[in-house]
């Protein structure tokens, strides 16, 4: 009876067993022709009206567009619920058209291929799936290693990411565990220190990997564990000069690695990059992929000057009126008109930080922290890296001179998540129409509202035009029937302001090259310091830092009190007794206020003193008795 039973039970696996391999045989024939239909499809583009209608065209797989029909919330898409959680925190109540399409597909392990632009959620777009698929993929493995890489053109940028991710990963940070290694502060050894417990998902730029990479002693490999390959900010990380190590960089990750490529433009440049990493991408053309978002959101002003003089005027006049209201971000072409801007508005009481080439990192990090934090209002910032290909052989002669003082990776135009911008000023108006694209992306990100200024000279006329023909071209690309007005006329009366012009006129002359450039050493001295010498004291201390700040004056010489003022008769008659009825109270009160001469105050401290006055309670009681 025993033996039957036995015969039974080895008959019954040996069923089991076949049965299995058929599976198994289907499953391969099925992945197999799943395989020949990838090589042989088109690249699958999703566009516009895909997103808004969800009609499958001809030759495409219709398969991601029903898939994609369905899906209207983040809890539809089937993300972890840790996610989840961190998403509602963040305030993100329904997904941004490019999470919207990007999850879903990434999710299913496609590649991708994205125009986006600023603003739009890209970071959501690839980091909810990334951290999704890391959470499943622990329920399988056993050791820990690291499964993601993301790749971005600067320190700046690579910070940002990581503040990014560790804000979706804050109910399993238990579980993921994300490294920056793109700082300079750091030295490679320590870094390798870091790399060796193999964290989840690292954070770099092109340059900061491959070092480890190619360094023998480094037990960094990920050519046998890597999962997922992220690059941010495509066209810029190019522009950056990385397009070698980008072509290194692909020998030591595994060939068939799951790729996200994010970019604001998909130029030629981009295009050689997608051939190296991608294999049969998604690409996805979105609604919110135009360079600009729409006139209705991002109003676009211009003001006609005669000469430079006029644009200090009118920058000085616009701010004292409180013509414009709320954070704003002022552009110039040079690290020196950065400082002759900053040591005008100091004049007038106007306070401003400067972000530059020049400015150590740790610096620049903590202006754009605090800006986002509400401790400033005004940041004036240098745009010389969009400029370089523009520049004469004396300019390049120049940056060559320079060149160790700045910091190759600076670009403060371009990916830098600057929150509740509400204006961007072109002081200087930008060379070419991407680097307009990219000032003016600052402001009306996402769904705010956003304002863009510029003051034009005769000298800047033509930009301004080739400016405006680049942009109507990419507005007649969408489904809009009026004729658009990009550059709307900022309604001023120059006569108003002659009032101003005087003082303005008197600042400007004092602004010397020497001051310049003795407010820009004691600058970056003062920020070397706050670096670099502080830097333990502030980990230690992080409310300290808190107060630390970076708008202090500059001036060298002695500022005129009365500048700060703004008096009643050099107002606009339409604005006297409105803009600036809170100003000229605060400026009453302190008339009121009578100021204390050192003998005043010498006496003051020793009638308080009861050891010299004898002016106490006590004894004045005793006294009166006696």
């Amino acid at each position: 009876m025993a033996a039957k039973a036995n015969k039974r039970q080895k008959k019954s696996e040996l069923q089991g067993k076949q049965k299995k391999q058929k599976k198994i045989s289907k499953n391969e024939e099925e992945i197999k022709e799943v395989e020949e239909e990838k090589i042989d499809e088109p690249v699958e583009e999703i566009e516009e009206s895909q997103i808004v209608s969800q009609e499958s065209e001809e030759g495409e797989d219709s398969s991601n567009e029903s898939d994609n029909e369905e899906i209207t919330s983040f809890i539809e898409m089937g993300i972890d619920d840790r996610i989840l959680l961190a998403v509602i925190e963040q305030g993100w109540a329904e997904p941004t058209p490019i999470q919207e399409t990007a999850i879903p597909l990434i999710l299913q392990g496609r590649d991708i291929l994205a125009k986006a632009r600023t603003g739009s959620g890209k970071t959501g777009a690839y980091g909810i799936p990334l951290l999704h698929k890391i959470l499943s993929m622990k329920k399988q493995r056993a050791k820990q290693v690291t499964t993601a890489l993301v790749l971005t053109p600067s320190r700046e940028l690579c910070s940002q990411a990581c503040k990014n991710l560790h804000e979706l990963m804050v109910y399993c940070q238990r579980e993921i565990s994300v490294v920056d290694i793109s700082s300079s502060q750091m030295s490679l050894q320590s870094q390798k220190q870091i790399l060796a417990t193999k964290s989840d998902i690292i954070v770099s730029t092109p340059t900061k990997i491959l070092a480890h990479l190619k360094d023998d002693s480094s037990a960094l490999d990920l050519k046998n564990t890597l999962e997922m390959l992220v690059i941010d900010e495509a066209d810029l990380l190019l522009s950056f000069g990385y397009e070698e190590e980008m072509k290194i960089l692909v020998n030591y990750l595994p060939k068939n690695i799951q790729t996200v490529l994010l970019s604001a433009t998909l130029n030629e440049e981009v295009q050689s990059v997608k051939s190296l990493y991608l294999h049969n991408p998604a690409i996805l053309k979105l609604k919110d992929s135009a360079e600009l978002p729409d006139p209705v959101q991002l109003e676009q002003y211009q003001i006609t000057c005669n000469d430079e003089e006029d644009k200090f005027v009118l920058l000085y006049s616009i701010i004292k009126l409180q013509l414009i209201k709320g954070k704003s971000l002022i552009f110039v072409n040079s690290v020196n008109r950065c400082y002759k801007l900053k040591l005008y508005l100091e004049n007038f009481g106007i306070r401003s930080c400067v972000l530059n080439s020049e400015l150590p990192i740790n610096s620049r990090m903590h202006i754009i922290e605090q800006f986002n934090g509400g401790i400033y209002d005004t940041i004036i910032a240098s745009d010389e890296k969009l400029i370089e290909g523009n520049d004469d052989k004396n300019n390049v002669e120049n940056k060559q001179k320079s060149k160790k003082k700045k910091d190759k990776e600076y670009n403060i135009s371009r990916g830098i998540d600057f929150r509740n911008v509400n204006n961007v000023i072109n002081f200087d108006f930008p060379l070419s129409t991407k680097s307009y694209i990219h000032r003016v992306g600052r402001t009306a990100r996402g769904k705010n509202q956003g304002t863009a200024l510029s003051l034009v000279d005769q000298n800047e006329k033509d930009l301004l035009n080739q400016v405006e023909e680049d942009l109507k071209e990419s507005f007649k690309t969408r489904d809009s029937t009026e004729a658009v007005v990009l550059f709307k006329p900022f309604k001023f009366k120059m006569d108003e302001i002659e009032g101003f012009r005087y003082r303005a006129r008197d600042v400007i002359r004092s602004i010397t090259t020497i001051a310049i450039k003795e407010a820009r050493i004691k600058e970056i001295k003062n920020e070397l310091l706050n670096s670099e010498k502080l830097k333990s004291y502030f980990e230690e201390n992080p409310r300290e830092a808190q107060i630390l700040r970076h708008d202090k004056e500059l001036n060298v010489t002695k500022l005129d009190e009365h500048l700060r003022n703004v008096p009643d008769y050099i107002i606009p008659p339409s604005l006297r007794g409105i803009q600036l009825k809170n100003l000229t109270n605060k400026k009453n009160k302190n008339k009121n206020k009578k100021r204390m001469t050192n003998s005043q105050k010498k006496y003051r401290a020793n009638k308080s003193d009861p050891l010299r006055s004898f002016n106490f309670a006590g004894l004045k009681k005793k006294n009166k008795k006696a």
